[in-house]
C-alpha cells in the first residue's frame, strides 16, 4: 500500500474488515462514518473509534493507521438548509412541471408526501380544467408543499387570467418557465400581499421559482422588480402603495432553477458551465441589492442518476429538479405506452423538433425520437412554412401527404378543426389568420403539433407514429443505470422509490469520492450504487425517511 497515513484510529470496537463486501456494506450505510485503516499493508474498514490527528497522531498501541475517512451523510442533509426550511421540505428535491398535466395531481401529491415538492404541469390546459385541478390539489394536499407552473407563450391575456386564477385560490408557489422578459402579471403575483412584520422583517407570501438557462433572464429574476412596472401596477390598482414601497427589497424570483439539457423547451446548455455562472450571478446580485434572504439556485436538466445528483450538489446547487425520469413513473399523467417507450430510451434516442406554441419563431423542444416519426414530421412542417406563403400554394403532392399522413383529414376539415380550437383558446389568432394566409397555415401546422402530445398522453395507438414525447438525456441515463434491476420496468417506477434512490445514491457517491480524495486507492467495483427497494432504503435510514 502506497497511501500516506492521515492520522490514527484508536480503540475501534471491532476489528477492521478487509473483504470487499464489508467495505461495500459500509459505503451503503450512510448513517455511520467510514474509517479506512491500514491492516499490515491491507486496507480495512471500521465504523467506530477515536480519530487522532496532527502532532498527537503517533503510533497508538490499540489502534490502526488511518488512510481515509468519510462522515455520515443522510439524504436530508444534502443541499441548502434554508431552501428546505423555506418550503417546509425534508429533501432539496423538486419534481419538475411537465405540461398538459403530465406532472399530474398524483405525481405532485407523491412528491409532497415524500418530503419533496412537486409542481403540477398546468401549461396547455384550459382555465376551467386548471381551476378544477387547483380545487383537487388543495383538497388532497392541504398544507403540504406543492406548486403550479406557468409557461409564458406570448399570450398576455391568457397569462393574466392564469395568474389571476392562482391569486384567487391562494396558490402561493409557482414555477415560471419560458419567460424571455418579465411581465406585469408575473410581478403582480410576486408583489401582491408583501408586508412587514412588527419587527420590520419583509414577508413575501407569493413565491416564484423561475426556470431559465440564460444569464440575462436570470439577472431579471434575481433583481428587484423594475420600478416602471411597479408604478404601472400601482396606477392600475393591482397592488397597494405599501406593496409597491416594499417591492424593491426583494428579488422577483424567490429561487431559480438553472435549466441545463432538459426535455421540452431547452437551450441544451451544459450543466457544468451553466450552474457556476448562475451561482456567481446570484452572489453578485445579492451583494448589490443586500437581500435579507438569499435566493437559492437549483439545477435541472440531466438529473437522472445518483452521480448527476451528487455532481449537482458538489458544484454548489441548493436543490435539484428532476423531470424526465418522473414522466416514466406510474403517477405521471401520461399513458402506459409512453412510459414503456421512455423506459426503453437511450441517451441518443432524443432530438430537437419545432415547438407547437412558438412554431413561427423556429423555437424547438427536445423530444423522444425512438418509436415515433414526430420529429421528422414536425421538421417537415416547419420547412413548408418557411418555403410557402399559404397552404394553397403548396405543391399537390405535399397537400396529399399532409392529408394522408399528418392530418388524416382533408385540408378544409383540418382548418375547421383548427378554427374551432383557437376560437375557444385564442380568438385573436383566427382574426389574423383570416387576413394572413401564412398565419392560417401556421395555425393548421400548430394544431397537428399540439395534438401530437395529447395523442401520446392518451395513448392513442392509431397515432403512435405521431407521438410527441418531451424527453431529455436524463431519461436514457436513468435507464442505463437501472438496467438489470427492478427499476428497469416502468411498473416498478413509483415517484418515492425513484427519487430516494437518486438521493441515497448521491450520498453513497459523495462519500465514496471523499474516501478517494483522501488518498485511498479504491477499487472501481466497491461502493458503486445500484437501485434498491424502498423498504431497504428505509432500513438503511433507520426508518428516518
Amino acid at each position: 500500500m502506497h497511501t500516506p497515513f492521515s492520522g490514527w484510529l484508536k480503540s475501534p470496537r471491532s476489528n477492521p474488515e478487509t473483504d470487499a463486501p464489508a467495505m461495500a456494506a459500509a459505503m451503503l450505510n450512510v448513517l455511520q462514518p467510514i474509517y479506512i485503516v491500514d491492516v499490515h499493508g491491507t486496507p480495512g474498514v471500521c465504523r467506530n473509534g477515536e480519530v487522532v490527528m496532527g502532532d498527537d497522531a503517533a503510533s497508538q498501541p490499540d489502534g490502526f493507521p488511518l488512510i481515509a475517512f468519510a462522515p455520515p451523510l443522510h439524504p436530508k442533509n444534502l443541499g441548502n438548509a434554508g431552501f428546505k426550511k423555506r418550503y417546509q421540505l425534508r429533501y432539496p428535491y423538486i419534481s419538475g412541471a411537465m405540461a398538459h398535466g403530465i406532472a399530474s395531481v398524483e405525481l405532485t401529491k407523491a412528491a409532497a408526501l415524500s418530503g419533496m415538492m412537486g409542481f403540477f404541469g398546468a401549461a396547455g390546459l384550459s382555465l376551467t380544467h386548471l381551476e378544477k385541478t387547483i380545487f383537487q390539489l388543495k383538497k388532497e394536499l392541504g398544507d403540504l408543499p406543492f406548486g403550479v407552473n406557468i409557461v409564458y407563450s406570448g399570450n398576455d391575456a391568457l397569462e393574466r387570467a392564469t395568474i389571476d386564477l392562482f391569486m384567487k385560490h391562494n396558490i402561493r408557489r409557482i414555477s415560471a418557465a419560458g419567460y424571455l422578459k418579465l411581465t406585469p402579471s408575473l410581478l403582480c403575483f410576486r408583489i401582491r400581499g408583501i408586508h412587514q412584520n412588527p419587527d420590520g422583517k419583509v414577508i413575501c407570501p407569493n413565491k416564484i421559482i423561475a426556470k431559465t438557462s440564460r444569464l440575462e433572464i436570470a439577472r431579471q429574476f434575481l433583481s428587484p422588480p423594475p420600478e416602471k412596472m411597479v408604478r404601472q401596477l400601482l396606477d392600475q390598482k393591482r397592488i397597494t402603495i405599501d406593496e409597491a414601497r416594499l417591492s424593491h427589497l426583494i428579488p422577483v424570483a424567490e429561487d431559480l432553477t438553472a435549466e441545463a439539457d432538459s426535455g421540452g423547451h431547452t437551450d441544451n446548455r451544459a450543466a457544468f458551465s451553466l450552474l457556476p455562472s448562475m451561482l456567481d450571478l446570484r452572489d453578485a446580485l445579492c451583494h448589490e441589492f443586500k437581500y435579507a434572504a438569499l435566493p437559492c439556485i437549483g439545477l435541472g436538466g440531466g438529473i437522472g442518476t445518483p452521480l448527476s445528483v451528487c455532481a449537482a450538489f458538489s458544484m454548489g446547487a441548493d436543490y435539484v429538479l428532476a423531470g424526465s425520469v418522473h414522466q416514466s413513473c406510474i403517477e405521471s399523467g401520461t399513458s402506459d405506452i409512453v412510459r414503456k417507450m421512455l423506459a426503453e430510451a437511450s441517451q441518443t434516442d432524443i432530438t430537437m423538433a419545432p415547438s407547437a406554441n412558438m412554431f413561427e419563431r423556429g423555437i424547438k423542444v427536445q423530444v423522444l425520437k425512438r418509436g415515433t416519426l414526430f420529429a421528422q414530421r414536425a421538421a417537415k412542417l416547419y420547412e413548408l412554412y418557411r418555403a410557402h406563403d399559404s397552404i394553397d400554394h403548396l405543391p399537390d403532392d405535399q397537400k396529399k401527404d399532409l392529408e394522408a399522413n399528418f392530418f388524416q383529414n382533408t385540408l378544409d376539415e383540418q382548418w375547421q378543426s383548427t378554427r374551432q380550437f383557437f376560437e375557444a383558446y385564442d380568438p385573436a389568432q383566427i382574426e389574423l389568420a383570416e387576413k394572413e394566409p401564412k398565419r392560417k397555415m401556421a395555425l393548421m401546422f400548430r394544431s397537428y403539433l399540439g395534438q401530437s402530445s395529447k395523442w401520446a398522453i392518451s395513448g392513442d395507438l392509431s397515432r403512435k407514429k405521431d407521438f410527441q414525447i418531451w424527453c431529455g438525456p436524463a431519461m436514457g441515463a436513468f435507464n442505463e443505470w437501472s438496467r438489470g434491476s427492478f427499476l428497469e420496468t416502468p411498473a416498478s417506477r413509483n415517484f418515492q422509490t425513484v427519487a430516494m434512490n437518486l438521493l441515497l445514491g448521491a450520498c453513497v457517491a459523495m462519500r465514496r469520492q471523499w474516501l478517494i480524495s483522501s488518498g485511498w486507492n479504491l477499487l472501481p467495483h466497491i461502493g458503486k450504487f445500484k437501485p434498491i427497494e424502498l423498504q431497504q432504503i428505509r432500513m438503511i435510514l433507520n426508518n428516518d425517511l
